[in-house]
């Protein structure tokens, strides 16, 4: 490999255990979880733990694929080589739709948060620059600063930045410990009844919006996944074979167990249409419990620690972005790295097309798309599991499966459960969006890549 696509090693499990931790736990708790409220009501509990099961599930095969074949690209290096480059084309392109998506759906999540600490203070942005169209504004701004602070900060240097982001997650998790603790002592079962008032599976209501408790998971399905991005890290871990499975099983294990807390505590403290579809709903139930100066702390830590999901998608996307360019799928002059080691053209790039994004379009529709993109990249690395089973049973394996057809067949019927799911236009959009990816493959990736030069 040439010196100028060769990624430095610089990290180790307990920064990847940060990364992923810092990539879980961020939008999907501190804002997705008013959103999944509103489709599911009190059993969003529910939802929430159907969406960590099938994300456990597909943690697992993850964790097995990454110690396998420990090179930068997740889930489009391991159908690359497993499957072969159509398949990896369709879900790294998947894979492109999911990382911008949610680098964009969290910086639309911090802003929310940013606006409404800035409201607090003599700081206040008119509506215009806090909002996009859709929401009655010109563009997001805050969105697309914290995608450019970001983006500076990953071409700084990686360990840099994963050192940052390490400090960063501490202190989100202690917010989230401390919404627990405030709001524990509000406790009230009644706010658990009727537990699922809008049915198991998803129903279109009156008003035309799709509910219930797993119209909700397919939202909230976005709250869980991030240990993907630990997958990407694998050319810059010290030592891949035995960091990136303790940083994608623990990463996973200690957001599902925060995850729960919170969702139980919050909903347990205060009605859930009092918070459903809120920008910032932690907070709101602080202040609606007269807590506010625990709700300004959370706020102020959400300002403060949510760039590490930023940071770790983005991180994420630019080494997908990376690898596909060095394999030619991508002009491969994007997948030249600095002095530094950082991929320097693939971030600005990357920080242009998600900064678009983030500067115009609401947070649910984002995160519903990103989650179609995750979902058929999941399904591609459980099918990768099971072929190589199958196919070298006898291959090392540095971290094994438990139950390996059994995990992997339920995360596969899972996703594609969950795709189902998703609101019935978000499953459309993905279909043109890969649609188009299959086009511009024919037209420039199949000639151009490194498979097709050798036919």
């Amino acid at each position: 490999m040439a010196p100028e696509h060769r990624l430095k090693r610089s990290l180790g499990w307990p920064h990847l255990i940060a990364l992923g931790v810092g990539a879980i736990v961020g939008t999907g708790i501190l804002t997705l979880i008013g959103v999944g409220a509103d489709k599911a009501g009190p059993s969003v509990i529910l939802s929430f733990a159907i969406a960590g099961l099938i994300c456990a599930c597909a943690a697992l095969a993850y964790a097995e694929m990454a110690t396998m074949i420990p090179a930068s690209g997740s889930a489009y290096t391991y159908s690359y080589v497993v499957i072969g480059e159509l398949v990896a084309w369709i879900v790294g392109w998947s894979l492109i739709l999911e990382y911008s998506l949610v680098v964009s759906a969290v910086a639309v999540g911090w802003s929310g948060y940013a606006a409404g600490f800035l409201a607090d203070t003599s700081w206040a942005l008119p509506a215009q620059l806090a909002n996009g169209p859709e929401l009655g504004g010109v563009v997001n701004l805050p969105a697309i600063f914290i995608i450019a602070l970001v983006a500076g900060l990953l071409i700084y240097g990686t360990r840099e930045s994963a050192t940052l982001n390490a400090i960063l997650v501490v202190v989100k998790v202690i917010a989230l410990i401390v919404f627990v603790a405030v709001t524990l002592p509000y406790f009230d079962g009644a706010n658990f009844e009727p537990f699922m008032p809008n049915g198991f599976g998803k129903t279109v209501a009156p008003d035309g919006i799709e509910r219930g408790v797993m119209a909700a998971a397919a939202i909230i399905f976005f709250a869980f996944y991030g240990f993907d991005a630990i997958a990407t890290a694998a050319e810059e871990a010290k030592n891949p074979s035995r960091d990136l499975a303790i940083g994608i099983v623990g990463s996973m294990v200690a957001c599902v167990l925060i995850y729960m807390a919170v969702a139980a505590t919050a909903i347990g403290a205060l009605a859930y249409t009092r918070f459903a579809n809120s920008p910032e709903p932690l907070a709101l139930i602080l202040r609606e419990l007269g807590q506010n100066g625990a709700a300004k702390y959370l706020a102020a830590s959400a300002v403060i620690a949510l760039p590490t999901v930023i940071l770790a998608f983005f991180y994420g996307q630019s080494r997908i972005f990376f690898v596909m360019a060095r394999d030619r799928l991508l002009p491969p002059g994007l997948a030249r790295v600095s002095s530094r080691g950082t991929p320097v053209r693939i971030t600005i790039f990357t920080a242009i097309i998600v900064g678009v994004i983030a500067g115009i379009f609401p947070l649910d529709e984002i995160a519903a798309l990103a989650n179609a993109g995750t979902l058929a990249a999941f399904v591609a690395v459980s099918a990768c599991m099971l072929i190589m089973r199958r196919r070298a049973p006898d291959a090392e394996r540095k971290f094994r499966t438990p139950l390996p057809w059994v995990v992997g067949t339920f995360a596969i019927l899972g996703c594609l459960y969950l795709f189902i799911s998703l609101p019935s236009k978000t499953q459309l959009y993905f279909l043109i969006w890969n649609a188009g990816g299959i086009v511009l493959y024919l037209l420039y990736g199949a000639r151009k890549s490194l498979a097709g030069a050798k036919i």
